[in-house]
């Protein structure tokens, strides 16, 4: 980028950094912004200025303006890896997932020896289902980390998702006896007990994580659902809702932390208190940004003007005689947790949990309508077979849970049309309800309150009959959540009948099965098959909101 120098610039800038280096040094990134600022406007080319000034707002939480400087830093000198790095940082704390990895893409690449920028980086390809680059990015921190707490943590990242979790849970523990206090291990180590059921261990780790690191406060939401909340925990919700006023405080730790009082005082019988914080975790992701339920509506009916009767009718011509996938569909909080954990613990099923794959075919295919669709279809199946024997190598059916492959059902019919498609269905109110009370990761592009759900929830609803009507039957099976939390043996028959396999007893006790499970309903999957979910919107019936347009509708 070239630009002209002001020859006197150094001298008016030299007493302004001298001032801004003062507050860093104090800890006080605020006050440093102002002379960082003043300096920039002097030399608005000077990239460590914008570097430093951007990370100053970084530190502050002011996310806009570290986004504009740090953007200013990269186009002074392209080549300034940290910049790079923390714009990295600022761009996923804002949520601009894909921005975020594009940007420590580049910093790794400059300078490949940035740890931190290869962790975040697995992190987040992770979110987006990409397991292989994900284990590749943690390896890299590993390697170039060593010792170090991103290291070592990057180790242990790539070790659970290849699920050698006794050998992760090592390498924590390891990294705890060198490094005590390391908040992010401990939370760390907390997911992964809690994801294999050892709750009280996992409740500790996360009490120490806070302890040691306040502004960790979104960690209370996976403590509290570690087990039902008591009248023993007497000042929990007092602590959680103190910690609300740390100052500086994320917006994503804010949000967790109304969810994880709310889901507290619903324990506790407090439904006024409880929602009256779901509905401020709601307002919180509102202000990441909004739903465009006219949009989503509109998508929806392209799909189903391309996915007609015609169309479905040539799986047998453009897909796989592949049985191995089993799909477990339908809203978010429906029962595709429950429904995974009976049939994964059949001996000859593998599970794969939420797979991002078919949300990215899907939509590459639904972006190019003009495409060649029986070569596209033949790659699809290729990868998605490779992902599913990567995980499950020798199991006859291998599930994959992600709930949102419903905008997908008619691709993956065509795609498989001998694979199975479970399509969970829950009363809409009770589904709803439970959205709004959990946390999603923000890629799930979604809304969990107010209208744009109750809208979200028809136009599921009009997909999903339209599947119904152009799938076979007998592959596209729907169990409804309260017949089977009811009479569970008949059903879980027909699921495993559905599935092309012999019976097996042991999917007749899904809280037996020893995998780790890594959604929200974790704690209660771990339960016997229970009831009192059932019909659960009428203790919250006065405060229900838009939500109560939903009562009427069937599951």
């Amino acid at each position: 980028m070239s630009h002209s120098v002001n020859p006197a610039a150094p001298r008016q800038v030299a007493p302004l950094l001298s001032l801004a280096a003062r507050f860093l040094r104090a800890g006080q990134p605020a006050e440093a912004i102002a002379p960082l600022r003043d300096a920039a406007l002097i030399e608005p080319f000077n990239a460590i200025i914008q570097h430093d000034l951007g990370l100053a707002c970084l530190e502050t939480g002011n996310l806009s303006d570290a986004i504009a400087a740090l953007q200013w830093a990269v186009a002074s000198n392209p080549r300034y890896a940290d910049a790079h790095f923390r714009l990295g940082i600022a761009l996923e704390k804002l949520g601009d997932i894909r921005g975020a990895i594009l940007a420590y893409d580049r910093a790794t690449k400059l300078e490949a020896s940035l740890t931190e920028a290869w962790f975040r980086a697995g992190a987040l390809v992770y979110t987006l289902g990409h397991r292989d680059e994900a284990i590749g990015c943690f390896r890299r921190a590993a390697a170039t980390g060593g010792r170090t707490s991103f290291g070592r943590l990057g180790k242990a990242r790539a070790l659970l998702i290849e699920d050698r979790n006794n050998e992760a849970e090592q390498v924590l523990r390891e990294m705890l006896v060198a490094d005590p206090r390391n908040a992010m291990a401990y939370d760390s180590l907390g997911n992964l007990l809690s994801d294999l059921g050892r709750f009280e261990e996992a409740r500790a780790c996360f009490e120490r994580a806070i302890s040691i690191a306040p502004m960790l406060a979104g960690t209370y939401y996976d403590l509290v659902r570690c087990r039902p909340i008591t009248q023993e925990d007497h000042g929990l919700i007092a602590q959680m809702e103190g910690a609300l006023a740390t100052p500086g405080l994320e917006v994503s730790h804010r949000l967790r932390l109304h969810l994880a009082i709310g889901k507290a005082a619903d324990d506790l019988g407090n439904y006024e208190l409880a929602m009256r914080h779901f509905d401020a975790a709601d307002s919180v992701r509102r202000s990441a940004g909004s739903f465009n339920s006219s949009a989503f509506s509109a998508e929806t009916d392209r799909l189903t003007a391309r996915c007609t009767r015609e169309w479905i009718s040539r799986a047998a011509e453009l897909g796989s005689s592949d049985a191995t996938p089993v799909l477990i569909i339908g809203m978010p909080r429906s029962g595709t947790t429950l429904v995974e954990q009976i049939v994964s613990s059949h001996p000859e099923v593998g599970a794969g949990g939420e797979l991002n794959f078919w949300n990215e075919r899907g939509a590459a295919w639904h972006r190019d309508a003009a495409g060649n669709e029986k070569s596209f279809v033949r790659k699809a199946v290729g990868d998605y077979l490779s992902v599913l024997r990567a995980i499950a190598p020798k199991a006859a059916r291998v599930t994959d849970k992600m709930p949102f492959n419903f905008l997908w059902a008619g691709l993956i019919h065509v795609a498989f049309p001998q694979a199975l498609i479970i399509h969970c269905r829950r009363a809409a109110v009770d589904t709803a309800l439970s959205i709004h009370q959990t946390h999603f990761h923000p890629t799930f592009a979604f809304p969990t309150g107010g209208t744009e759900l109750v809208e979200y929830f028809h136009t599921y609803q009009r997909l999903v009959d339209h599947w119904r009507s152009v799938i076979p039957s007998d592959r596209f099976l729907e169990v409804d959540y309260e017949d089977l939390t009811s009479s569970p043996e008949p059903i879980i028959r027909r699921i495993i009948a559905g599935c092309g396999l012999p019976w097996h007893d042991a999917c007749l006790s899904p809280e037996r099965n020893p995998r780790a499970v890594k959604t929200p309903s974790k704690w209660q999957t771990r339960q016997p098959i229970y009831r009192s979910s059932v019909a659960k919107w009428r203790r919250y019936e006065p405060w229900l909101g838009p939500l109560r347009a939903l009562i009427s509708d069937t599951a």
